[in-house]
Parts: C-alpha cells; sequence; structure tokens
C-alpha cells in the first residue's frame, strides 16, 4: 500500500493532541491527519536543480532560481533599474514617490521599510540583545550583528588595502575610493559623487527639502544628523561627551572631538594649494572653494551664491526673511539670528570676553582686542590704504574707507528719495527716515524710537529716573 493512503493497521497518536495521522511523508516520514496535509507538506520538498535547497511552494523556488540565473524581471519606471523580485521593487519605489508607511507610535518617525521601522524601535527600548562573540559589540538587530560578524571573518576584503567590511555593498563603495569613481551625478550642477546618499543630500541643496523635522519645535533639517543633534542640544539637554581637560560637555561625540584640536593644536588636514592647515576636513572642503570659486549654494530668491551652506542660510534668514525668533530678556529687542542676540546681550550684562594677553585690559567685542593688540602692543597687521597709505585695524573699515573717499563708488540707492549710500547699513538706517514703524523699543517703559541711537540714549536716562545704577 502507498504510504500515502491511510492503513488501518498503523494509526499513531500524535504526542500533543492525541489525534491519529495516517498519512506520512515518504522523504522525511513526518505523518499528518489528512491527505490535503501531506501534499501541502511535500511541496517543501521541491528541491533546486542548482544547490539542492527545498521550497515549500513553486512560487518560492521560481524566485530562488532567479537568484541563479540573476534574471531581473521587475523595472523601475522612474530610473530603469532591474529587481529579480517584486518586493524590492515596491521598497525601491518608494525612493522616488518618498512613501513611509511605517510610523514609529512613539515619536511619529516615519520609515520605507519594516526592517528600518524596527531598528529604529531600539532607540525608545534601548535593546541591544544581539551580541557579537568575538569582540563584545551589542546590536538590536540579529541581521546587523549577522553583517558585521563578516567584518571578523573577512568575507568581504579589499584586495588593495586589506580592510574588511560587512557586505558586498560596503565593499563596492569603499572600492571607489581607491578608483575615484563617481558613477552619481547632480542633473542641476553637474557635480558628482561616489555615493547615491551623497547625491541625495547633496540635491536638498538645490531643492530646499528638509524632510527631517523635530516632534517638539517642529523645526525640520534636511539631514538626520542633524535632528539627532537638535534633538539631543535643544530639547534634551543632554551632553554626554565630556573632555577632561576643561570639563566642557558636548551632545554629540563629533562636537567633542572638533573641540579637541583647540588644546592639541592638530591640524591633520592640509590644503594642497596654499598649504593652509585645518582641523577639520570639512573646513578644508569649505576652504578649497576659495580656491575653485565653486560657489554651490544658490539662493532662488535673488540668485546669489554662496560657497558656504552657514553663510546661505544666515543670508535667507537676515535679508529674504522678516522672522525674528530670538528675544532679548532685558529690552524686548528681536533678532534674526542667535549670534546677534549674544552680541547684543552684552550691552546689558557688559560682558567682556576678549581679554589680552599683554595687559589686564578686557574687550567686549573682538574687533576692539585687535584694534588694542596693534595699537599698544603692535602685534596682528594693520590694513593700509593703497592711495593714501591710512591704516586700519580691520579689513571692513579699509573697504569703506576706499568706497568713501577713493572709488567715489555709493551702490545703494534709497528707492523714496534716491539718496546714495556707501554701505548697506547705512541705506537701512537712513530708510528709517521714511518709514513709521518704531522697531527700538525701551525695556523699562512703553516708548519706542526709529532708530537704535535715540533708544540708547533714552534708556540711560529711563533707567537713572528709575533708579537703576548697573545698566
Amino acid at each position: 500500500m502507498n504510504k500515502n493512503q491511510a492503513d488501518s493497521s498503523d494509526i499513531s497518536e500524535h504526542p500533543r493532541d492525541g489525534k491519529p495521522r495516517p498519512y506520512s511523508c515518504t522523504v522525511c516520514n513526518k505523518r499528518f491527519r489528512s491527505k490535503t496535509y501531506l501534499n501541502e507538506h511535500r511541496k517543501r520538498h521541491t528541491g533546486c536543480t542548482e544547490c539542492g535547497k527545498c521550497y515549500q511552494s513553486s512560487r518560492h523556488l521560481a524566485r530562488h532560481r532567479r537568484s541563479h540565473s540573476e534574471e531581473k524581471l521587475f523595472e523601475c519606471t522612474v530610473c530603469s533599474k532591474r529587481f529579480s523580485e517584486a518586493g524590492n521593487l515596491v521598497r525601491h519605489s518608494r525612493i522616488h514617490t518618498g512613501v513611509k508607511p511605517y510610523k514609529c507610535h512613539v515619536c511619529d518617525k516615519a520609515f520605507s521599510r519594516s526592517g528600518a521601522l524596527n531598528s529604529h524601535m531600539s532607540v525608545h527600548t534601548g535593546d541591544k540583545s544581539y551580541k557579537c562573540s568575538v569582540c563584545n559589540k551589542c546590536f538590536s538587530v540579529f541581521k546587523c550583528m549577522s553583517e558585521h560578524m563578516n567584518i571578523h571573518r573577512g568575507k568581504y576584503k579589499c584586495t588593495e588595502c586589506g580592510k574588511c567590511f560587512q557586505s558586498s555593498r560596503h565593499l563596492a563603495r569603499h572600492r571607489r575610493s581607491h578608483s575615484g569613481e563617481k558613477p552619481f551625478e547632480c542633473t542641476v550642477c553637474s557635480k558628482r559623487f561616489s555615493e547615491a546618499g551623497h547625491l541625495v543630500r547633496h540635491s536638498r541643496i538645490h531643492t530646499g527639502a528638509k524632510p527631517y523635522q523635530c516632534h517638539v519645535c517642529a523645526k525640520a533639517f534636511s539631514r538626520s544628523e542633524d535632528l539627532h543633534r537638535h534633538v539631543r542640544r535643544v530639547n534634551t539637554g543632554e551632553k554626554p561627551h565630556k573632555y577632561h581637560v576643561c570639563n566642557n560637555s558636548f551632545s554629540v561625540s563629533g562636537a567633542l572631538n572638533s573641540h579637541m584640536s583647540v588644546h592639541t593644536g592638530d591640524k591633520p588636514y592640509k590644503c594642497s594649494v596654499c598649504n593652509k592647515a585645518f582641523s577639520q576636513s570639512g573646513h578644508l572642503n569649505t576652504h578649497m572653494r576659495v580656491h575653485t570659486g565653486d560657489k554651490p549654494y544658490k539662493c532662488s530668491v535673488c540668485n546669489k551664491c554662496f560657497s558656504d551652506s552657514s553663510h546661505f542660510q544666515r543670508h535667507k534668514r537676515c535679508v529674504h526673511s522678516n522672522r525674528r525668533p530670538y528675544h532679548c530678556p532685558y529690552c524686548v529687542k528681536l533678532f534674526k539670528i542667535i549670534t546677534q542676540l549674544k552680541l547684543h546681550v552684552r550691552i546689558h550684562t557688559d560682558a567682556k570676553p576678549y581679554s589680552c594677553r599683554h595687559c589686564s585690559q578686557c574687550f567686549r567685542w573682538l574687533d576692539r582686542l585687535k584694534a588694542h593688540l596693534l595699537k599698544s602692543h603692535n602685534e596682528c597687521t594693520w590694513f593700509t590704504c593703497v592711495v593714501c597709505q591710512q591704516q586700519f585695524t580691520t579689513r571692513s573699515h579699509l573697504k569703506q574707507h576706499l568706497l568713501r573717499h577713493h572709488e567715489c563708488l555709493k551702490l545703494y540707492v534709497c528707492s523714496e528719495c534716491q539718496k546714495r549710500f556707501c554701505t548697506s547699513r547705512e541705506l537701512r538706517l537712513h530708510r528709517l527716515v521714511h518709514s513709521d514703524i518704531k522697531r527700538f523699543s525701551c525695556g523699562l517703559c512703553d516708548k519706542s524710537y526709529k532708530f537704535p541711537r535715540s533708544v540708547v540714549e533714552h534708556f540711560k536716562k529711563c533707567a537713572a529716573k528709575l533708579g537703576y545704577s548697573n545698566v
């Protein structure tokens, strides 16, 4: 009798539920209650002719066979990239659509893959239950630990330098550092990159996209690491990275590493053109644009270009935005950037953070210290006018002198009365004459003024009248 037929003389009892299982598999001798269950089970023994691996269905076997043939049936309609599995194409398509269906129930952060969400959850739980048996490094996801073990096994090893990597993808990316290959090109400015992720981040310079948003204050960022740094620094106040020399604390390890160079004086990054040295590679990259003339950051409003992203962001806030989120606690004055607020507060606190190394004098402003060093101790370099030989302590003062006295260029024109000015600051102050807005308020009473000098004079009188002696 065939073994897949019921045999009344061969009825066995299952140890867990006590039910008879008369149908037996001829391959592995596993027994079943019905012929249907046996036939479903038999599909597991459908084997691959290449490697002998078995699968429970013809669909799974067909998918596996494509790994041998390298056949890729599924093509992306946007970028024409091909995939061997439909699921991989679906996940890839989310790069173009931006769809992120998997959302964290704790912080509402969204992900395009379920695996990425599972990995993210360990941020909240702190669970790292998978431990490397070689170096004791812990991981929250088993797959991450498995890939990490490849480093110890030497499975993916660079033939150039011998460095080992956790996956073929990481090895391929590393090999480009030897070959100099940059296959990813920006469609806007034609700049090329060795990694697709670097191109994605770069493209946000042109689009202005900031996909990473703080769930506490709604501030948005173009890079995830900037968001993480913001959350640690601003919202939690946590600064776990402490330097033992000066006891300064930092929210991220990168900031600590940068700060350490202040004490060591180490500047390992040197410019190949002028030999100027820098403590951080990012500073060198920014400096190189002085020589190349590259200005990748373009303002979409006025088309002005910048070589540094921080200068670009400051330009947008100071020139094109009326938002003033920084509030002085002493006089109710508002500022567009926090640096302006910090400088302004020194007027009220009388803080003088810049001290002369030669004498006991202290200064509120850095340019005043530089002027003191030049005049009193003959330190640093004067900026000399090539026309009249007059000397200045700062480059900006020399520039203003040249515009005003020698070139007679008054490029800044008032749109109301056509009066011309040498500097943009002079024009801004002049425009207040035509305006009825009184932006400068006294912090001790309700009076407001058009000009800053007016409120300063009033503030001194008001403070003396109310009996404040330390203002």
